[in-house]
This record gives C-alpha cells, sequence and structure tokens, in this order.
C-alpha cells in the first residue's frame, strides 16, 4: 500500500463536468447536483484501508448534512484489470454492505480522475455553489481512529460554505492509498 497525500489543487479552480455510472444504474454529470449548495467530490474505491477507515465518517456526514444542501459523490477511478476488488461489479455489493447514502460513480477510463488531479483514496474536493473548489483535505485529523477525533476539517468547511463564510482552517491535505492507475 503506498501512502499519498493529495495534490493540494488551488483554491478557485473551477469544477470539472464528467459523465459517470452510478452503482445505482443512473448516469450522473455536474447538472445531477445543481440543487445542490455544497458538492463534495471523493475519489475513492471499495479496498483501500484509508476508504475503509472514514467511509462510515462520511455516510454519517451525509446522513447529518442531508437537509442542508450537501451532496456527497464517492468516485471509483482505480485500475479494474489488477485490483478487481475495485469492479463496477464490486462496488454494487460494497456500496449495499457499506449502506452508502450518496452516489457512487465509476470513472473506469480515469480520465475524470486525471482532470481533478486525484492523487490518492480518499482525496477530498469540495465545490460552493459557483463551483469554484473552496476546499481540498482530509476529512479529519484522526483517519484509523474516529474516538480520537478532535477536528472535522471538512464539516467545518461544510459549515462555512453553507454560513457564507470564508474557510479559515488549515487545509491539510488528505492521505490514502495511490490511485491504481492503468499503465498503458
Amino acid at each position: 500500500m503506498a501512502l499519498l497525500h493529495s495534490s493540494m489543487v488551488p483554491l478557485g479552480t473551477a469544477v470539472i463536468d464528467f459523465k459517470l455510472p452510478g452503482v445505482d444504474g443512473k448516469e450522473y454529470s455536474l447538472k445531477s447536483f445543481t440543487a445542490y449548495k455544497v458538492l463534495v467530490i471523493i475519489f475513492m474505491c471499495n479496498h483501500c484501508p484509508y476508504v475503509k477507515a472514514v467511509i462510515q465518517r462520511l455516510i454519517d456526514l451525509q446522513q447529518e448534512v442531508l437537509g442542508q444542501g450537501v451532496r456527497l459523490v464517492g468516485i471509483n477511478c482505480n485500475n479494474v484489470i489488477k485490483y478487481p476488488d475495485d469492479s463496477f461489479e464490486s462496488m454494487h455489493r460494497i456500496s449495499k454492505e457499506w449502506g452508502m447514502n450518496f452516489p457512487y460513480l465509476f470513472d473506469e477510463s480515469q480520465e475524470v480522475a486525471k482532470q481533478y488531479d486525484a492523487v490518492c483514496t480518499p482525496d477530498i474536493y469540495v465545490y460552493g455553489t459557483k463551483r469554484i473548489l473552496l476546499y481540498r483535505g482530509r476529512l479529519d485529523n484522526n483517519w484509523d481512529n474516529p474516538d480520537k477525533v478532535s477536528r472535522r476539517d471538512l464539516k467545518q468547511a461544510i459549515d462555512s460554505i453553507l454560513s457564507d463564510r470564508k474557510i479559515t482552517i488549515k487545509q491539510i491535505p488528505s492521505m490514502g492509498c495511490s490511485i491504481k492507475w492503468k499503465t498503458t
């Protein structure tokens, strides 16, 4: 497992559109999320221990902000030839096992992940109504032990955006497994 940190794409970067299938049988694009004030895009996968460690916190966060105009979206872009646990079929099963309450999309070509400059799983990007990047970084300050979390960075960022306040917390890179890129 190669540990990497997110690339910290510059704040103010415009969101990049996509058209990807979800495990629910629907196809999603940015237009699918226009009703939401806050859009949280998370590059993730099924097998990464870092994702497994935080997935329940992401599900809980989506539940917590459900009626506040916030939508989390997971995107899996891993090479399924070398990592069959991350296949679209496995995504269906895993999303049910985890009880995911947000769309889980498949970027089989890896083009979306490349355009976003995603590096690791999880890699988190947060956009406000103007769909420019306002936060990119970690979920909280203790990825492996939810009982020791004392700062919920992503939740604080979301709260700031919902209150039309500037995000003042230091944005610390997310960390996780490297994205499993296809070789050409």
